[in-house]
């Protein structure tokens, strides 16, 4: 039987919070400043559900590469920008301190029926995340392969996590977003099916019902997405250094790829009911890299690093197809180095070790997101520039 080859194309979403350059609290975008950037990056930036929050999305991308300074290029006209109205962008799924009920809506019909619908759970939604979208058109493929990734997402999340503090608390977790974000109905690992027409008469009971006008109102960790005829993996926080979250797609990409590879040879990866990836999730969501997953076929707690060892020799082939071979490496430095919720909690620490009060030292772990904005910038534009040529 010969199967299609799926175009495994990229886009690449990322959410942003503004922060007052001097008093490093949120602060809304101005109505000039959007459309500045509306005006530059055309159709690649919008306003998300709070004023002081700002959405960016890549172009369809063929490589991590491409997709990389495809989003360098939409940080540096951000963070430009923004600079110019006394204002810094973020790439952090939660602001250090700031308070959920200090912060307003977007005035945008789509956020009026949220804020309507879901009451005072959208009200602290004060989050922000990371999507990767990976191309694959046809649709059993999409919905059987949305079947085996859940397996990985966990060991995503942990990669990722960017969100240990919540109101100027450290809240123990390293995603604390996901603890906001799963108050919100249709969330969570998605359900199993069976086919693409049995996901379709599912969502369309609800849609009919008129609770939902479509299915970019379901929220799962994966899904197929509504727009394109993409899988999207929606589980992780943002990143605040690029070079993580390129290393982040490129494992999303390589095992889709893997995933599908497997499928051309009737064979598949074993699919494990919802209650165990749950607890892997929240390991991950509570302990990012440092503490271990449950590797379901030993029985017992592994740590990050083998783990990501064996996906990382298990993908290799289907990387090193894909291009992103260098990027799925990269990987590594997350775990020996640790994720942004690490960092963050160190320059906390070090703040308070020379001194300064609790209000100041989160402030210092501010400066310290700004900063890693836009480390490499550069670098991944030029990268992206030079494959292009040479392509």
């Amino acid at each position: 039987m010969s199967y299609h080859r799926p175009s495994f194309t990229l886009g690449v979403e990322e959410e942003y919070l503004l922060v007052d350059c001097d008093s490093l609290d949120l602060c809304a975008a101005p109505e000039e400043m959007m459309q500045q950037c509306m005006d530059e990056l055309e159709g690649q930036v919008s306003p998300e559900f709070l004023q002081c929050q700002i959405e960016v999305g890549t172009e369809v991308c063929q490589t991590v590469s491409e997709a990389g300074g495809d989003l360098a290029r939409l940080r540096t006209v951000i963070a430009r920008i923004a600079s110019e109205h006394g204002l810094a962008p973020l790439a952090v799924s939660c602001h250090p301190f700031a308070d959920w009920h200090k912060q307003h809506f977007t005035d945008k019909q789509r956020y009026r029926e949220l804020e309507r619908d879901l009451g005072g759970v959208a009200r602290r939604m004060l989050i922000c995340g990371m999507h990767v979208h990976v191309g694959i058109d046809d649709d059993e493929t999409r919905i059987d392969l949305m079947s085996q990734i859940p397996y990985f997402l966990p060991h995503l999340l942990a990669l990722s996590t960017s969100s240990p503090y919540w109101k100027g608390d450290d809240t123990g977790l390293n995603a604390y977003r996901l603890t906001v974000f799963d108050n919100l109905p249709r969330t969570g690992l998605p359900p199993r099916f069976s086919s693409w027409s049995e996901y379709r008469r599912s969502v369309q009971i609800i849609i009919d019902s008129g609770l939902i006008e479509d299915c970019t109102k379901i929220w799962w960790d994966l899904r197929p997405s509504d727009r394109f005829p993409t899988l999207e993996s929606r589980i992780c926080d943002v990143s605040p250094r690029l070079d993580d979250t390129l290393a982040i797609v490129a494992l999303t990409q390589s095992i889709t790829h893997m995933l599908w590879r497997l499928r051309t040879r009737n064979q598949r990866w074993r699919i494990y009911d919802r209650f165990l990836i749950g607890e892997n999730r929240w390991r991950a969501q509570r302990y990012g890299v440092s503490n271990g997953l449950i590797d379901y076929a030993r029985g017992e707690v592994v740590p990050v690093a083998e783990l990501l060892e064996e996906i990382i020799e298990m993908v290799q082939e289907d990387a090193e197809a894909l291009g992103c071979w260098q990027e799925v490496q990269s990987a590594r430095r997350i775990v020996k180095n640790g994720t942004s919720a690490d960092r963050q909690r160190s320059v906390h620490a070090h703040a308070i070790a020379a001194g300064a009060s609790a209000k100041e030292a989160q402030k210092e772990v501010v400066r310290s997101l700004i900063a890693e904005y836009t480390e490499g910038l550069d670098a991944h534009m030029a990268k992206a520039k030079q494959t292009a040529q040479g392509a």
